[in-house]
């Protein structure tokens, strides 16, 4: 809707483009689908039991993909019977702008199994690199580490947020400040990919800042919730 009201797009097309979704709260729903690209929670537990269930109830030619930002392909695939048909498919938020896929395989996965994956890709206009399954992959593993950084130069320099986002994007070239980013994904979503990063590397600059603990222990999650390090109206 809002790209209609831009005029990025045509209503015809936005019509057509939502006609072709069906939602349904059944994953039995998903038992015909050639692709399933899981988006739940960043947590282990929670998609290697997802994934196992996909498991069971898709065709065997099947893939199945992952979003997930810092968690093991590896071990999501590990809990089903076919580690050679998963892969990671991480989007970036917002997915809708946001260009970039990261194709992610693991030792298991079949070349023809990412080859499909890097067409589907691209045929739906977005633009895939690939990866192997280490943590953070490609962009969390420098992005994550240095948005930390940036947390606690608040602090250190006793900035506010809105002078370090105009440095960052004004001197460094960044789209969107450091603050405006964290709170665009949610702080609580960039401290669960921080822990896991710094569980499986134990570097600091991986580990969430103090700052941001703090704030997501007193529900300020960012745009989500209204407020984080800026206030929302919408």
């Amino acid at each position: 809707t809002r790209a209609v009201e831009k005029g990025r797009m045509e209503q015809a097309d936005r019509d057509a483009a939502m006609g072709r979704l069906r939602l349904t709260t059944e994953l039995g729903d998903l038992a015909g689908c050639d692709l399933v690209i899981e988006a739940a929670f960043e947590d282990l537990d929670v998609k290697r039991e997802l994934f196992a269930e996909l498991d069971r109830l898709v065709g065997a030619d099947a893939v199945l993909a992952t979003n997930t930002s810092a968690l093991s392909v590896t071990e999501i695939a590990a809990a089903t019977e076919r580690p050679e048909r998963v892969v990671g498919m991480h989007f970036f938020n917002p997915a809708p702008l946001m260009a970039l896929i990261e194709i992610v395989r693991t030792e298991p996965t079949a070349a023809e199994v990412l080859d499909a994956v890097y067409a589907f890709a691209e045929r739906v206009g977005k633009t895939p690199i690939r990866c192997h399954d280490t943590p953070g992959f490609v962009v969390n593993r420098v992005l994550i580490p240095l948005l930390n950084d940036c947390v606690r130069v608040l602090d250190e320099a006793r900035v506010t947020p809105e002078d370090l986002d105009k440095g960052m994007k004004h001197g460094a070239g960044w789209p969107m400040g450091p603050c405006e980013l964290v709170d665009l994904v949610g702080i609580d979503i960039h401290i669960h990919a921080s822990e896991a990063l710094y569980a499986a590397l134990r570097e600091p600059r991986m580990a969430p800042p103090p700052r941001l603990v703090r704030m997501a222990q007193a529900g300020l999650l960012g745009r989500k919730t209204g407020s984080g390090f800026y206030t929302y109206d919408e």
